[in-house]
C-alpha cells in the first residue's frame, strides 16, 4: 500500500503548490501562507485522532526530541518554500525539490541505517537527473548552462535549501512515527509548526499589514492539501523506506509543472515537460526496485 499512499501524497502536494501560488499572486504574505499551510491542516487532521487505534498505547522516548527538531526545521523550510514560489515560476523552482532524494541517500543511512537497493539508488539518481533537462535550451551555451540557469533563477537557491532541510525532516518523521503513530505524528508536527510560527506571523503582520491581504479561499485550500499530504506521507513512510516515499512524492513536480505551464501560462513547455518525464521514469523504476 505504500505506493498508492505516496502517489496521493504527490497529488496533494501539487495542490498545495498551486493553491499557494494562487494565494501569493492574490496578495498573501509568504509568512502567512506558510503558517496557513500548517495551521489550517489541523481541522482536517485532529478529528482523525478519534478513530480506533489512532493513538498509541504510549509514546516512545524519542517522540518529543523528534517533534522539537522536526518543528524547528520545518518552520524554516515552510518560510523558504513560500518565498521561493513567490519569486519564481512553479514549473522552474518546484522541480528543485527533487534534490531531496539525493540528499536522502546520505542522511538516511546516517540517521536510520536505511540503505536503498541498487535499483532504488538508480531511480533516485534518474529523478534528480531530470532536473538538468528543465533548461535544456541553454545547452548550446555549454553543458553547465542548464544547471546555472536553475541556480541563478530567483527563488532557486531557496528551494535547494528546502530540499536539504526536507532530507533531514523526512528521517525525523520516521523517528517520530516509530515512537507514536502515523495519525498522531501528522497532527502533532503540524500543530507544533503552527504554534512555533505564531510569534513570527504576528510580528510580520504588524510590519507588512498595509501591503498584504488574506485571500481566505486559497489559504484554506492550502491547509486542506497540506493536511492530506502530511497524513498520506506519514502512512506511506511507516510501510517502507523513507527515500522511496520521498522520491515518489516528488512526482508532484509533474502535476505542478503542468499546472504552471498550462494554467499560469509559464514558459518552456517542451523542456520542462521533458525533465519531469525523466523524473517519472525514475519513480517507475523505484516502484519496481
Amino acid at each position: 500500500m505504500w505506493l498508492p499512499l505516496a502517489l496521493l501524497t504527490a497529488l496533494f502536494e501539487s495542490g498545495k503548490d498551486i493553491f499557494g501560488k494562487k494565494g501569493l499572486l492574490a496578495g498573501a504574505d509568504p509568512y502567512v501562507m506558510a503558517w496557513a499551510w500548517r495551521l489550517l491542516a489541523l481541522p482536517f487532521l485532529l478529528p482523525l485522532l478519534l478513530l480506533p487505534q489512532a493513538l498509541p498505547e504510549q509514546l516512545g522516548p524519542a517522540f518529543w526530541p523528534a517533534l522539537l527538531a522536526g518543528s524547528v526545521l520545518n518552520i524554516l523550510a515552510a518560510i523558504l518554500y513560500m518565498k521561493a514560489i513567490s519569486q519564481s515560476d512553479l514549473s522552474l523552482c518546484v522541480p528543485l525539490v527533487t534534490f531531496t532524494p539525493l540528499f536522502l541517500l546520505l542522511t538516511s543511512p546516517l540517521l536510520l541505517a536505511e540503505v536503498p537497493s541498487p535499483g532504488g539508488i538508480l531511480g533516485v539518481v534518474l529523478i534528480v537527473s531530470g532536473a538538468y533537462l528543465l533548461n535544456l535550451s541553454r545547452l548550446s551555451s555549454g553543458w553547465r548552462e542548464p544547471i546555472r540557469a536553475l541556480f541563478h533563477a530567483p527563488g532557486a537557491r531557496l528551494m535547494l535549501g528546502v530540499a536539504l532541510i526536507w532530507s533531514l525532516t523526512a528521517n525525523i518523521d520516521k523517528i517520530g512515527l516509530q515512537n507514536s503513530s502515523p495519525l498522531l505524528w501528522a497532527a502533532a508536527i503540524n500543530a507544533a509548526i503552527a504554534l512555533g510560527m505564531l510569534p513570527l506571523v504576528a510580528m510580520r503582520r504588524r510590519q507588512v499589514e498595509a501591503r498584504y491581504c488574506l485571500p481566505w479561499r486559497w489559504l484554506v485550500l492550502v491547509g486542506l492539501c497540506g493536511g492530506l499530504t502530511t497524513l498520506c506521507q506519514m502512512l506511506a513512510i511507516s510501510l517502507t523506506q523513507v527515500p522511496y516515499v520521498i522520491a515518489v512524492k516528488r512526482l508532484s513536480i509533474l502535476f505542478t509543472a503542468l499546472a504552471g505551464l498550462l494554467l499560469l501560462r509559464e514558459q518552456g513547455l517542451r523542456e520542462r515537460l521533458a525533465g519531469t518525464l525523466v523524473m517519472l521514469a525514475g519513480v517507475i523504476l523505484l516502484a519496481l526496485a
